[in-house]
């Protein structure tokens, strides 16, 4: 196919040796299949903050390091500098919290590279080398959703012992290969202990998988996992070895109506989103 421009420097260090096709276009990026010497890999191409359609960015941004106060200055000013930071600190943030999960043994895309708003990145495929579809796209049976499940919970659990919340989980940013499934897409990773937001981003990434499973074994939908996992994580009691048992009791006698509001909106909002990328997925 004919390389992007976008690709082309790449193209030209010799990190790309051949653009094979286009994977897919998401809100923040678009993903394309390349060679690079005798390995196929995915190139991930940011989109200019112009272009994103990623909505509440600066939400997701509370609480990320700036390098310095002459950089915070521009960044809170919206000056051409402070734009061009945002987009670094954007970018890297993915670049981070891949490199951080895969330490903590969450499966997530391995990274080899980063230049001029391109990741190359793993490509995840199967046995036969066809690339992973998105677990939305798989049919699962009862046993193989609560196994995926469980293991969904863990991979969430070692992603908040390491300070980290993917702010955007859901069926569509996990892909499904032989092994299991695979987290992805993470430029808009929350600081678990610095967010404002980050409790009610956790729950509804929870519990989009519960949602999401659910459809296979309804049992998993009285399960209460987000709420256990806080509860532990702010308790300082939540570790890589923690036994989670799904179980939630609630001692608060008044509920937080405000809160109750707010969760109801985001879920509409998730909602509206996830329909909107199945009739876009259904368009391709």
């Amino acid at each position: 196919m004919k390389i992007p421009k976008r690709l082309q420097p790449l193209v030209d260090d010799g990190l790309i040796d051949e653009v094979i096709s286009r994977l897919m276009s998401g809100k923040e990026a678009d993903v394309f299949v390349v060679r690079c010497g005798e390995h196929i890999r995915c190139a991930k191409v940011y989109k200019d903050a112009v272009k994103r359609s990623f909505k509440k960015a600066a939400q997701y941004q509370e609480g990320r390091k700036v390098r310095g106060g002459r950089q915070a200055r521009a960044m809170g000013k919206r000056s051409s500098y402070g734009r061009q930071l945002e987009e670094e600190i954007w970018q890297n943030a993915e670049i981070d919290a891949l490199s951080r999960l895969a330490n903590a043994g969450v499966r997530v895309p391995e990274t080899y590279c980063c230049m001029d708003g391109v990741l190359i990145m793993e490509l995840v495929s199967d046995d036969a080398g066809d690339v992973a579809p998105q677990l939305g796209h798989v049919t699962l049976t009862q046993e193989e959703a609560i196994a995926q499940h469980k293991l969904m919970m863990h991979y969430i659990m070692l992603m908040l012992c390491a300070g980290i919340i993917h702010g955007d989980l859901s069926e569509f940013n996990v892909l499904v290969d032989d092994k299991g499934p695979v987290i992805i897409d993470l430029p808009q990773a929350v600081n678990a202990s610095a967010n404002n937001s980050a409790e009610a981003m956790f729950a509804r990434d929870v519990n989009n998988m519960r949602r999401y499973y659910g459809e296979f074994a309804p049992a998993l939908l009285h399960t209460q996992y987000a709420k256990e996992m806080w509860a532990l994580f702010e308790e300082a009691n939540l570790t890589p070895n923690s036994i989670l048992t799904g179980e939630f009791e609630d001692d608060s006698e008044n509920a937080d109506v405000d809160s109750v509001l707010e969760e109801i909106q985001a879920a509409r909002e998730e909602e509206i989103e996830r329909l909107e990328r199945i009739n876009g997925s259904d368009d391709e």
